[in-house]
């Protein structure tokens, strides 16, 4: 009989430690991220307003990158990693020249601390060099783009997601005036 009190009464402390803990588990929880996809948040801009036919622009992808997190650069070390892409949908008339992934920085975290991993962390412009043809229709134009990652924190990887982004722009006839935009987005170094 005493054995089974004394069982009761482990049992009854195990509970509560595991519903404190639960408690402190669920706060901490519920300020982290529930998906790939909270932890980063994109804005879409275009080189050029409006987009005459004929003439080459850029659209960059800013991507903001919620903080304690990373994603894998373009290029990560290991060819088991997910690299960071953009998979635009051209629509007819738009034509794709390249894409323009910025150098990751080599950062090492505890999950692997004898080897760094090459990561963008905060904030990374993605380009793509566009070219308006001749048979770009006119008007407003949208083109979708894809951005494939895998956020990953100090200890671990969320699975990998697609985003879906949106370029809105405007493509005009050949030879009408258009202004350069964002050029503190633009005018940045091209390395790959």
């Amino acid at each position: 009989m005493n054995i089974l009190l004394r069982f009761r009464q482990i049992s009854a402390l195990c509970a509560l430690l595991l519903i404190s803990g639960g408690t402190v588990a669920l706060s901490q929880d519920a300020a982290a991220p529930k998906s790939a996809a909270e932890v980063v948040k994109t804005h879409a801009y275009v080189s050029l307003d409006p987009v005459p036919r004929g003439k080459d622009f850029q659209a960059a992808i800013v991507v903001d990158i919620a903080n304690g997190y990373h994603m894998n650069s373009h290029k990560p070390l290991d060819s088991y990693l997910i690299p960071t892409t953009l998979m635009p949908q051209l629509p007819a008339g738009i034509t794709l020249a390249d894409t323009i992934y910025p150098s990751g920085h080599s950062e090492k975290f505890p999950f692997s601390p004898d080897k760094p991993l090459n990561v963008y962390t905060k904030s990374v412009t993605l380009r793509l060099k566009l070219s308006a043809d001749a048979s770009a229709k006119l008007g407003a134009t949208a083109i979708p783009v894809v951005l494939r990652y895998q956020a990953c924190n100090n200890s671990a990887c969320l699975p990998p997601v697609k985003v879906p982004v949106s370029v809105q722009l405007q493509i005009v006839a050949a030879g009408a005036t258009s202004k350069a935009m964002h050029p503190e987005i633009f005018s940045a170094g091209t390395s790959k």
